[in-house]
């Protein structure tokens, strides 16, 4: 039998934030599947900071954008010689999304430049299904593929980004025209839901993602200062991600005699206010900002933390907790969207997004208590294996493409 064959339509690929996507890509190969990949944007960092893993999916990677106005106009020369009334049905679809307003009308027509070259260029590696992560504008420029092209598409919804806007977004008709949605969360699926008929409820197939527990495995704990209790903090540094309720939980817990050093590992523009906030509250011998750290590099500041807090207000299912957790090391979150899903009583502590004290208190414990700390670490693991192991997870996303895609690619 030949391989499922499959494109990959990402917005940036690879990108440090979201590596769970490679991951995955990885792991379908492993599986058999052919997968090629298309980035709208091209990479995040400069060549030489990438891993080595990330530097072949580099080179074997479509750059939409990167190819320029000569590849847009030989994509769309090429459609309008072979298929003028597929273009032309495409490009009015397009400006219908846009509506009456003119800054959306020209958004939906980039999004058509790009569609079409995105098609000439599955058509050239013989492809038909399109599969795109998250449910914004590269999943745009994915359904207009799927009205010019005899291709198919399908989504993996995240939230909660898709639902801030989900008219700006086209969420109901993407949910129309995509062959099946995957959820990563019964929250993403509920969210679909409240936004469709339930004549199209069957699309949504629950698909959550994985970690390697190979890979983040225990470790033996890093403890050069045992009266500093070691925690950490991964993510960029953005306002939903709620940095700024970590400092001031810090705050408290200094206040109260309490020994600890927060590390914050990614980068983003709320750096700069972070570390004047740092300055201004004399906390600089309680914080580090390490930046964006890749994955080769990750597991160094895993080892190290005796907990990872993570404060934000609004979240998917973050992959960065079943790393810490697969590595025994326990979490404090807060309880929104689809983090209940992952962590379960004993588990991990959840606390109110925005309680500054009750984060306080939930990490007052974990330092007190280092028995517990193991405690919800074991659990912690124990339930990455179970339901958030990479390889089973991805044999389930398998399944789900064997299943809707039914007739591979010759």
């Amino acid at each position: 039998m030949k391989p499922i064959r499959i494109a990959y339509l990402v917005s940036r690929y690879p990108a440090i934030s979201h590596t769970f996507i490679l991951r995955e890509i990885c792991a379908l190969r492993n599986l058999g599947f052919e997968i090629h990949v298309a980035s709208v944007n091209h990479i995040d960092r400069p060549v030489p900071h990438l891993t080595e893993t990330e530097r072949a999916e580099m080179s074997n990677t479509f750059y939409v954008k990167q190819a320029g106005i000569f590849g847009a106009l030989t994509a769309h020369l090429q459609t309008i010689f072979t298929h003028p009334l597929r273009y032309f049905a495409g490009l009015w679809f397009a400006f219908r999304l846009g509506g009456v307003n003119l800054k959306k009308i020209m958004y939906s027509f980039f999004y058509f430049v790009e569609a079409v070259m995105v098609g000439q260029w599955m058509k050239k590696h013989q492809m038909n299904h399109l599969h795109v992560h998250f449910g914004m504008a590269a999943a745009t420029v994915g359904m207009i593929t799927s009205r010019i092209f005899p291709v198919e598409f399908s989504l993996t919804i995240h939230g909660p980004d898709e639902f801030y806007d989900v008219y700006q977004n086209h969420l109901p008709q993407k949910i129309v025209y995509a062959k099946f949605i995957c959820c990563i969360s019964q929250f993403a699926r509920s969210q679909l839901m409240m936004l469709s008929s339930p004549s199209y409820w069957n699309k949504f197939e629950i698909s959550p993602l994985g970690v390697d527990p190979d890979v983040f495995a225990q470790a033996v704990p890093y403890v050069p200062q045992p009266h500093i209790f070691q925690i950490l903090c991964v993510g960029r540094l953005v306002p939903v991600k709620g940095q700024f309720v970590l400092l001031q939980a810090v705050e408290h817990l200094i206040a109260q005699g309490r020994k600890l050093h927060v590390y914050f590992v990614g980068d983003g523009p709320d750096r700069h206010y972070l570390e004047n906030t740092v300055q201004k509250n004399n906390l600089q011998p309680y914080i580090t900002f390490a930046g964006a750290i890749n994955q080769d590099r990750i597991l160094q500041f895993y080892r190290q933390a005796d907990a990872f807090v993570l404060a934000s207000f609004a979240e998917g299912v973050p992959v960065v907790l079943m790393e810490a957790m697969a590595m025994q090391i326990p979490c404090v979150t807060t309880h929104i969207t689809g983090i209940p899903e992952l962590i379960h009583p004993g588990e991990g502590i959840l606390v109110a997004p925005s309680d500054v004290e009750g984060l306080a208190q939930a990490i007052a414990t974990l330092i007190d208590d280092p028995a517990l700390c193991r405690k919800i670490g074991i659990a912690a693991r124990d339930s990455v294996m179970q339901h958030y192991h990479l390889q089973t997870n991805t044999q389930h996303l398998a399944n789900i493409f064997s299943q809707h895609l039914s007739h591979p690619t010759d």
